[in-house]
């Protein structure tokens, strides 16, 4: 039998969106945003030279140059205002995090509540600030070692470092009006759509390849092959849950006796969603952001960073394998899913673990559940992450195709439309209270007719 729940799910149509002007709202809200984002990346940073600019980035679209441009939106390779996109951001939320969790006063403000968490998010922003500053002056500085200056000098450092900043604390706005007022996740919806649209030219420039003969057309179906079972192996594995059986005892409430219920706590195979892969991304293009523009001009030092640490190198393989293995644990852990709160709050609800006494050994329970779990969970991550790049190392391909971007389009997708199905059903729920409501006052005003005359 189908839950209600389900039932009203299968239920929906267009019809039933179309009613629902609240979700309507926040998904043209959202798509206005975004139409925003888009036109940032195309508004370029004062004082670049553009011809100089096109004939770098055509040298390095197959290489460092187009993964850095493909997470940006296209902002890099064109120098737009949002250049440097929202990983400031997100690198500055992970050494936050990887601090609330070490760091003695951090953790009495995550355990403030509401109040702590938004002075947390305040340090995130300043944080921010710092680390988007950095990063705009180290780019300034290797534009102009490589040339791509028109008019180089103080002007040009300082204009390119505020445009940068500014692009970047902007799209951390966008993406806040988004999550609050609109529908998914902000941040999450700005790389999405970032990597969505730079999809069709890489494709177009893929068949192209192909028609000119650079690529066999075996590679190019064993390519789209490829593609397909990987997002279907995503796709299965973002819906695969482990049951944990939850037990609710008998209660009495005034006179009455209810019988105690069984449900399950789901506990998702990769509780962390794409954030562990996201992090390690960010991690590993932060110091190769500065060095892609800096050209033969690289120090020496960098130099030996760019050649272990490469794309597809093997260090760089098993650095990318290190991080995501430890984000998906720490992300879990410390946000997703917290072994201690659940444990709590199945002990205020009366609920237990059937054969693990509530509290403590509940926590013990869960934590030893989570972690078998995301040994398959981050073994997944890290497959999906990594073989695009063994195979674009081995054969070549001269088409961007990342795992990480795999798991941001599928985990985006799927979390956006959730959210979306969320609000239809509340708008439904909604609709049939309003229902009974007026049911229950029809049934009321025809008692009042239908009532006989009182006896004296």
């Amino acid at each position: 039998m189908a839950s209600a729940a389900e039932q009203m799910a299968a239920n929906m149509s267009w019809g039933a969106f179309g009613k629902a002007t609240e979700l309507r709202q926040r998904i043209l809200f959202t798509i206005g945003l975004l139409i925003v984002y888009r036109l940032g990346t195309f508004i370029p940073v004062p004082g670049i030279d553009g011809s100089a600019l096109r004939d770098f980035m055509s040298g390095q679209a197959a290489g460092l140059g187009g993964i850095l441009s493909m997470f940006t939106g296209g902002a890099l390779g064109r120098m737009g205002i949002f250049a440097l996109g929202i990983m400031p951001y997100i690198s500055a939320s992970i050494i936050v995090q990887l601090l609330s969790s070490t760091w003695e006063p951090l953790k009495q403000l995550k355990k403030e509540g509401e109040q702590g968490r938004k002075k947390i998010n305040q340090y995130t922003r300043y944080f921010t600030v710092v680390l988007s500053a950095f990063q705009a002056y180290g780019l300034a500085a290797s534009l102009e070692a490589g040339g791509l200056a028109s008019d180089p000098g103080l002007f040009f450092t300082a204009s390119c470092i505020i445009t940068l900043v500014g692009g970047t604390m902007f799209l951390m706005w966008l993406g806040e009006q988004i999550t609050a007022r609109g529908i998914g996740n902000g941040i999450s919806l700005i790389i999405f759509v970032g990597i969505i649209a730079e999809i069709p030219s890489a494709l177009a420039q893929f068949l192209a390849s192909g028609r000119s003969g650079a690529i066999s057309p075996v590679t190019i179906i064993a390519v789209i092959l490829m593609v397909a079972a990987i997002l279907t192996f995503v796709v299965f594995m973002e819906r695969s849950l482990r049951k944990v059986h939850i037990q609710y005892p008998r209660r009495q409430v005034g006179m009455k006796m209810y019988d105690g219920g069984s449900s399950h706590l789901p506990i998702k195979v990769n509780p962390a969603g794409v954030i562990p892969a996201i992090f390690a991304s960010a991690l590993l293009l932060l110091p190769t952001t500065i060095s892609t523009f800096s050209g033969t001009d690289t120090g020496p030092v960098m130099s030996t960073i760019l050649a272990y640490f490469g794309p597809g190198q093997p260090l760089y393989l098993l650095f990318f394998t290190v991080m995501i293995v430890f984000f998906t644990y720490f992300y879990t852990r410390e946000v997703a899913f917290k072994t201690d709160e659940v444990a709590d709050n199945l002990k205020n609800q009366n609920g237990f673990v059937p054969g693990i006494r509530p509290g403590k050994r509940t926590a013990e329970y869960l934590d030893y559940v989570v972690t078998r779990i995301l040994v398959l969970g981050s073994a997944y991550l890290a497959l999906v992450a990594l073989l695009p790049e063994i195979l674009r190392n081995q054969f070549a391909i001269p088409f961007y195709f990342g795992g990480t971007s795999v798991l941001i389009v599928v985990s985006v997708g799927m979390d956006t439309i959730q959210q979306v199905q969320s609000h239809m059903l509340a708008h439904q729920y909604e609709g049939l209270i309003e229902k009974s409501q007026l049911r229950g006052r029809r049934g009321g005003a025809k008692a009042k007719t239908r009532r006989g005359p009182s006896r004296r």
